[in-house]
């Protein structure tokens, strides 16, 4: 499928920023509702879900240092020690945003499983986006969002992206990752 290359939305820069500094520190992946967006699902969102590979305080406070100076700050704190102490290490998502704005957001959490883990080994840059970052792969957004989520927001986003990709999709690899998410979020 040909796709033209949609002008820059707010969202689209404020993710690009971000993990422009967050990928000299870690491996991450963009997930959930921002991935049917940026392949051009009409829908309104606030907030970028970004998930990283679990690193220790000490990496987490230099990529904290480099996002400051970068022009982004976290609202749950100003202390990365806090901030990784009271929230990351125990499987908490902080949310940070450009200094003096309140939108949009960036969802952060560390990779809290081997499900997580996995969404990371298997990330994609997907160029129907034109975006140069990464994110989980369809297949598992679609799982994700069929499975776990099922809002009807979740639903529409999953039926969008099975329109996109109806010709590559991996339906096998979706219901072995819709098993995972049985195991490992709904036990």
């Amino acid at each position: 499928m040909k796709r033209e290359i949609k002008e820059r939305t707010i969202l689209d820069t404020f993710a690009k920023d971000f993990v422009d500094v967050v990928e000299k520190h870690a491996k991450y992946i963009i997930v959930s509702g921002f991935v049917a967006i940026a392949h051009g699902r009409s829908r309104g969102t606030e907030d970028v879900d970004l998930i990283i590979e679990r690193i220790g305080k000490d990496a987490f406070k230099k990529m904290h240092d480099e996002l400051i100076v970068a022009g982004f700050e976290c609202i749950q704190s100003e202390d990365p020690d806090a901030i990784y102490e009271d929230y990351l290490k125990d499987k908490t998502s902080v949310r940070y945003v450009r200094k003096g704005h309140f939108l949009p957001e960036m969802e952060l959490k560390l990779a809290r499983d081997e499900l997580d883990d996995y969404q990371i080994r298997t990330r994609k840059k997907l160029p129907l986006t034109g975006l140069d970052i990464y994110f989980s792969s369809i297949e598992m957004n679609i799982a994700f969002k069929e499975e776990l989520l099922t809002s009807e927001k979740d639903l529409e986003d999953a039926k969008h992206l099975r329109i996109i990709y109806s010709d590559v999709l991996d339906e096998i690899e979706i219901e072995k990752i819709k098993e995972k998410i049985l195991r490992l979020r709904l036990s």
